[in-house]
């Protein structure tokens, strides 16, 4: 009877040490695509996603939304601050999920391709990158990072909103930004939509964003990067440097410029640039049809000095640019700039 009892506990207790070793061995919860924005800035003021997934097959470009937004075969998201200058500005590119380092690149310099031609980046046109992994497939891919600023190491466990390192130009890039990849048993996924690149654009899918980030996310048909008065004609790179712009400008200077630099145009939009005298009237005017889709682009109005001086006062600089929307006018970039003649 004794020898009875004795084995009927040891099954009570036998099952008892089954059940805590299934409950210590649970299998972890399944990864949830809801990845969170991947920089730590404002995207409504000073950040922005210049190009999107490309989602249209062929060589005829189109975002999700079927807007001009990005280039053939573009598989990430470009987010982008204004010019070279703002990288000294630590814009922090950040662990849009949870997850573990697989791989890191560090030690390619920050300059722009238009410098050094895409040879020199050839096999590393991501530039300075991190790798990150979340489980069930999924990974996140951080390009273009500022050279010496990757803050983690292959193997190292990050949360959500982790820094990884900060915006740069390195790689393959025009401008400085973050390009911002997602993928899924190694398919490139869009952000906005779930769906592999060239899937058609205006085809519905699931976002694989956070509610939060759907709401700091929305789509920007177009903007302002920069703008200023100088005394000469610039090119574009001059303009973004941001070293550009004067504080104030001589009454002889041999000439007065107004000029903005703009993204995301579209062709057919409106520009209208103008300069005003300090007493109200026109300087010089310019209203023109924007002749393509512009990524970037500069416009400028300015006059050589005629006279013996220019009028001292403040100069008034006035850009707007209009496109037809559902057939209504929408003002897509709208800046004033001043600049004291003295």
């Amino acid at each position: 009877m004794r020898a009875q009892a004795s084995a009927v506990l040891l099954a009570v207790l036998a099952a008892a040490g089954a059940a805590f070793a299934a409950s210590d061995s649970k299998e972890p919860e399944p990864f949830v695509a809801a990845f969170e924005v991947p920089v730590r800035c404002d995207m409504r003021v000073t950040c922005f996603i210049q190009n999107y997934v490309d989602a249209q097959p062929g060589p005829d470009a189109r975002d999700s939304t079927c807007g001009p937004l990005t280039y053939d075969g573009h598989d990430g998201l470009d987010i982008r601050v204004p010019g070279p200058k703002a990288i000294e500005t630590d814009v922090a590119v950040i662990a849009a999920a949870p997850g573990t380092i697989r791989a890191v690149r560090d030690g390619m310099p920050d300059i722009s391709i238009n410098k050094t031609g895409v040879q020199a980046v050839a096999g590393r046109e991501a530039g300075n990158a991190v790798v990150v992994t979340h489980g069930d497939g999924w990974e996140t891919q951080y390009s273009h990072l500022r050279l010496g600023s990757i803050a983690v190491r292959p193997g190292d466990t990050v949360e959500t909103g982790a820094p990884l390192g900060m915006v740069g130009l390195s790689g393959k890039s025009e401008f400085p930004h973050v390009h911002f990849s997602i993928r899924r048993d190694g398919i490139t996924l869009d952000p906005f939509t779930g769906l592999p690149p060239a899937s058609g654009c205006g085809v519905p899918g699931n976002s694989l964003w956070s509610a939060a980030a759907q709401r700091a996310l929305p789509y920007r048909a177009g903007g302002l990067l920069t703008a200023g008065f100088t005394t000469a004609i610039l090119d574009l790179e001059t303009a973004l440097s941001e070293s550009a712009a004067s504080t104030a400008l001589s009454a002889t200077d041999p000439a007065l410029v107004f000029w903005v630099a703009s993204w995301g145009l579209r062709q057919g939009d409106t520009e209208t640039i103008r300069v005003r005298r300090p007493d109200g009237t026109v300087l010089t005017e310019n209203k023109e049809s924007v002749p393509g889709n512009k990524a970037q682009w500069l416009r400028y109005a300015g006059r050589k000095l005629r006279e013996a001086a220019w009028p001292a006062g403040r100069y008034r600089g006035e850009y707007r640019v209009v496109r037809q929307v559902d057939g209504k006018d929408v003002v897509i970039v709208e800046t004033t700039q001043e600049i004291e003649v003295r």
